[in-house]
């Protein structure tokens, strides 16, 4: 067979990617990956499998890279197989985290189909004696002008995918595209709606027996006395595990670990536990606690400050959390070698790592394996329920062992989203614009997810404990506490100060969005109330600071869409905001209606209008499902959502204690416009509505109800005590 060359792959007259001579350069996760096989496989028999080490968490990215691979194959999407997450067959990408899969996986699958097309096609011009560029791909074959075909099938073995991805790959021009940009529906829902099996708590294996952790009252308790005698004779119970402070119970059948578990907690004794602040004294607790500055930007040192007003506010986030509809679940299963792991985490190959440390295992003897779970953007309970399933695996060899928390374990165990306060001012030039800004950020760690042993709870809770590895602030330009801190505005003079807090009283982690949720609320308050000091309008205020074209864009376009300017009837505000999520992912401007009920401070959404530019849409169905949902969350999160605990620690055990938006809590109206640039880079977007949405929220409910809430959420407690009523 002739061998093919990096000219061969440039065929088509497609869209060439140049991705330059270091292979540091490749983009997206192909600097990782650099191979074809890596991503795109290609069977004896023709057939398609796609692999990506992101996973489906509910963003739809299962059907996105679908799309972008099928268009690059020429093939229907149905007749692709894809495989995310598991660390035996995919490529390792880390978490699926930051609204990254886009630009990272998505970029690197389209690039390797790309180029595993263009070997196609040169084999079937060495076959069919044909010019290269001549030739055409679609639906499973190469076909050449006068009607000679080969499927894949006759190909498959005279193209070796494991090459790596070219230094230039031709791409599809866009206007030749049936695929991208087509709203595709989801292949993840089916399942879900009709009651199929589709996440991780459905798996049901052979010969599987249900586990039970019993956790302590409260966090840093000892276990000091334990009666096992009477849970171990009841009828289904095959063992009581304990090792140190980690409890669990297993039984042949789920209602029979339930009920041994409420016995085994009654038999339990534990003392001591870790402080945590009252509800009332958090925000002074966090104040006083140490931290380390770091000034993450600096502009304009020698500029001269104009004498004009300052606005000078600070801002506060209280503990929240995931709040998944399903609490954490996981199953494995120990052969006597190998352990398998099956997880909703987020990080199949950093859990892995973990898991492996914490069981003394070789790596290469453990497999963890991505299925979706009934809820979460960050680090639940999800990494945790994996390591207690992989603890009483290996000490079971041969019997699929499967971990299902309770409502109260996971509410009450899970990493919260952490505590923060912002403090920021902005001096008026005599222009009516903001001549100076200066903004710190307090907050602790927004990363404590594996691949450390200590980071799963139960390896802290043994009788060798893996110890806790210190927190870390994450570094910019993505950032974690500090994610969105630095304005994308143009000032004259700007700082942006980092307060770092290591120690905190609760465990706190990963919620969607990090930091952003809190700097865009903070930012994007602070900047209306900088445009009403000056007398201006929100929105062309905002426009007065900004330079980048694409900002402007969707800022005009949430506007016009939404009607900004019209009047309102009494007791509804407007209120608009804008970021770039972490100043490099997508655009989002958001504009809301509300209604405040003065009485009683109850605040409702009425109405939300947003407009996104995520670059190059794949699929705009699955791109609005985000952009929706998230304003929901962000939502309920504003207005509802804080964990409630006292000095003995989190309180929030249910749904009544910890409240949610519900479906009467849902806008009349939500619609997002969508700016596509095809052809240009993909930009993340699952996380870009969060920040825009708190803040529209808190400058709608100032022209509504004449009070400005400088804490979330912003419950009616809070808006009623501010009113004055």
């Amino acid at each position: 067979m002739t061998a093919l060359t990096r000219r061969a792959l440039l065929v088509g007259g497609a869209l060439l990617v140049g991705i330059g001579p270091a292979r540091a350069a490749l983009p997206g996760s192909l600097a990782e990956a650099p191979r074809i096989d890596a991503w795109i496989r290609l069977d004896p028999d023709g057939s398609v499998t796609v692999l990506t080490g992101k996973a489906e968490l509910g963003q739809g990215i299962k059907t996105a890279l679908i799309q972008v691979a099928a268009e690059e194959l020429g093939l229907d999407p149905a007749a692709l197989r894809l495989i995310t997450a598991d660390t035996e067959l995919t490529p390792d990408e880390g978490y699926t985290a930051g609204s990254h899969s886009m630009q990272d996986s998505a970029t690197a699958i389209r690039l390797a189909a790309a180029a595993a097309r263009a070997l196609l096609v040169q084999a079937a011009a060495l076959r069919l004696g044909a010019r290269a560029e001549t030739l055409s791909v679609a639906d499973g074959a190469v076909a050449a002008p006068d009607g000679r075909r080969l499927h894949f099938a006759e190909l498959a073995a005279e193209i070796d995918l494991d090459a790596p991805v070219p230094e230039a790959t031709a791409l599809r021009e866009p206007g030749t595209r049936t695929l991208v940009g087509r709203p595709l529906p989801r292949v993840d829902i089916p399942a879900k709606v009709a009651g199929g099996p589709a996440y991780v708590q459905d798996i049901r294996a052979p010969g599987m027996v249900h586990a039970r952790i019993v956790r302590p009252p409260r966090p840093g308790a000892r276990l000091v006395a334990l009666e096992t005698e009477a849970v171990t004779a009841r009828p289904g119970v095959i063992r009581v595990h304990r090792d140190g402070d980690f409890l669990a119970v297993v039984a042949e059948r789920e209602y029979a670990a339930v009920m041994a578990m409420r016995a085994l907690a009654a038999h339990a004794v534990w003392q001591g536990g870790t402080p945590v602040p009252e509800p009332d004294a958090l925000f002074a607790d966090l104040a006083g606690r140490e931290a380390k500055r770091t000034i993450i930007h600096e502009a304009g040192a020698g500029t001269p400050v104009p004498a004009g007003r300052t606005i000078t506010a600070q801002y506060r986030r209280r503990y929240q959390m995931h709040g998944s509809i399903g609490p954490s679940c996981a199953v494995a299963e120990f052969d006597g070698t190998r352990l398998t792991v099956w997880s909703h985490a987020q990080g199949m190959f950093p859990l892995r790592k973990a898991l492996a440390e914490m069981l003394a295992l070789p790596e290469a003897q453990v497999r963890c394996i991505h299925v979706e779970g009934s809820g979460c953007y960050g680090h639940n309970g999800a990494d945790d329920a994996a390591g207690d399933a992989a603890l009483l695996a290996h000490a079971l060899p041969g019997r699929p062992v499967r971990v299902q928390y309770t409502r109260e374990q996971e509410h009450l165990w899970e990493p919260y989203g952490g505590a923060m306060m912002t403090q920021a001012s902005a001096v008026l030039g005599p222009d009516g614009r903001i001549a100076d800004w200066d903004y710190a950020v307090r907050s602790p760690t927004h990363l404590t997810r594996p691949p450390g042993a200590g980071q799963l709870l139960s390896a802290r809770m043994l009788e060798s404990p893996f110890p806790a590895p210190p927190p870390k602030a994450l570094p910019q330009p993505e950032g974690g506490g500090d994610r969105n801190a630095i304005p994308l505005y143009r000032f004259a003079r700007a700082r942006v100060a980092h307060d770092f807090v290591a120690a905190m009283p609760l465990r706190v982690s990963a919620l969607r969005s990090l930091g952003a949720y809190m700097n865009v609320f903070s930012i994007e308050s602070l900047m209306d109330e900088a445009a009403e000091a000056a007398g201006a309008d929100p929105v062309a205020f905002r426009l007065a600071h900004l330079d980048d074209p694409r900002a402007r864009s969707v800022i005009e376009a949430a506007a016009a869409r939404f009607g900004w300017g019209a009047a309102l009837p009494k007791g509804r505000g407007a209120g608009f905001a804008f970021a770039r999520y972490k100043n490099l992912a997508g655009y989002c401007a958001v504009a809301v209606e509300v209604a405040v009920e003065r009485e009683s401070g109850r605040v409702r959404l009425v109405r939300a209008q947003a407009a996104l530019d995520a670059g190059e849409i794949v699929n705009p169905h699955g791109l609005r499902d985000q952009i929706e949902g998230g304003i929901i969350q962000a939502m309920s999160w504003s207005l509802f959502e804080a964990v409630a605990h006292d000095a003995a620690g989190p309180t929030s055990r249910d749904w009544s204690a910890y409240p949610i938006a519900r479906f009467p809590d849902i806008p009349e109206r939500l619609d997002v416009h969508l700016i596509d640039r095809p052809g240009a880079p993909f930009l993340g977007a699952g996380e870009v509505a969060q920040g825009p949405t708190a803040a529209a929220l808190a400058n709608a409910i100032r022209q509504a109800a004449g009070v400005r809430l400088r804490e979330l959420p912003m419950r009616p407690e809070l808006v009623k005590a501010a009113i004055g009523v």
